[in-house]
């Protein structure tokens, strides 16, 4: 048994949740202050520098905040529904590449957690896996507007997974794998987008609606549900179910950037290994500031057309969009 490769996975792996984690806290740093700024107000700036410790701030509170669980809520449910929830939002970038690799005590260690060669199907199977949390969360409240809030989830993640994954089969026909790694090496020359524009737009508005964000955030809907399928959650519940959907925000920005940007891929990456990590990092940032960009611009838009958008326009556009990319591969001799 190879010790130093189990602990190179361990480390690796701890690695990705530390920085899920810390990201998840800074993140909601980045989107306030972003949101302050197209809404022309201040935003947080009192705790620290710029406001740079209102999430360790927002941890205390909520670590010393009451938790309350309703009197006629399925209890064990209640409990475990925020953590089947952000599980799969912390492993399911195992598979995506941050660079190259580096030399270290004599070891070639490739960056990333793992390499599997069916990547892209365990990224499709992680996914469909967090609709349970949130459905759970709902029904388990004892709460008319938080079992409402499951089953819109249910309806808008189960329709919006079509979409989604016909969109990430273009980069994968066109890389001949479904690794993600062999994906962003085939796009050394040439990024995704520009061979899968059309892809690429329905893996962003897809991507959307499965984490539940603005303009499509009906499972929360707070003018219509008080807070949608986490109305009952409070205290540490309620932080982790908040994380489930900050986190989520990063992985879909890591894996789009991988399928569709070239991830990691840059000028001069090959010569300095620490240059792949910040290329993706400046992908994922500008990625998710569009995320919240949108947030402030779009309205919710109505759950019919939610619904229709979904598979009246996105499911027969990705089958159209998938069948043209074939077309155009074979024309092309492969």
């Amino acid at each position: 048994m190879d010790w130093w490769l189990i602990l190179e996975w361990f480390v690796k792996a701890l690695l990705l949740v530390l920085s899920l984690t810390l990201g998840f806290a800074y993140l909601t740093w980045f989107e306030r202050r972003v949101l302050a700024r197209i809404q022309v107000r201040s935003g947080p700036n009192r705790a620290g520098w710029q406001g740079l410790l209102f999430p360790i701030a927002d941890a205390v509170k909520l670590i010393f905040k009451e938790e309350l669980t309703p009197e006629g809520a399925s209890k064990i449910i209640f409990v475990l529904a925020p953590i089947i929830t952000l599980v799969p939002a912390l492993i399911i970038t195992g598979v995506v590449p941050w660079g190259t690799s580096l030399q270290l005590f004599g070891r070639t260690i490739p960056l990333h957690v793992a390499d599997v060669n069916v990547g892209v199907l365990y990224i499709l199977a992680v996914t469909s896996i967090s609709v349970y949390g949130i459905t759970l969360a709902g029904w388990s409240s004892n709460n008319k507007y938080a079992t409402l809030g499951g089953l819109r989830s249910t309806a808008q993640m189960i329709s919006y997974e079509l979409a989604l994954g016909l969109a990430t089969v273009g980069p994968v026909m066109l890389a001949h794998s479904m690794s993600m790694t062999d994906i962003v090496n085939a796009q050394r020359s040439l990024p995704f987008i520009l061979l899968q524009p059309v892809g690429f737009l329905l893996y962003f508005v897809a991507s959307i609606a499965e984490i539940n964000r603005a303009p499509f955030d009906m499972p929360e809907a707070e003018q219509e549900l008080t807070a949608g399928y986490h109305t009952e959650y409070s205290g540490m519940k309620f932080a982790v179910i908040f994380m489930s959907e900050y986190d989520k925000m990063i992985c879909i920005s890591m894996i789009g950037s991988t399928l569709f940007l070239g991830g990691f891929m840059g000028p001069g990456v090959d010569q300095f290994w620490w240059l792949g990590p910040i290329y993706l990092f400046i992908k994922v940032v500008i990625w998710l500031f569009v995320l919240i960009w949108m947030r402030a611009t779009l309205p919710r838009i109505r759950y019919d057309r939610l619904m229709a958008l979904g598979w009246k326009i996105m499911l027969p556009l990705a089958i159209l969009n998938l069948a043209l990319t074939a077309v155009g591969i074979v024309a092309l001799g492969g």
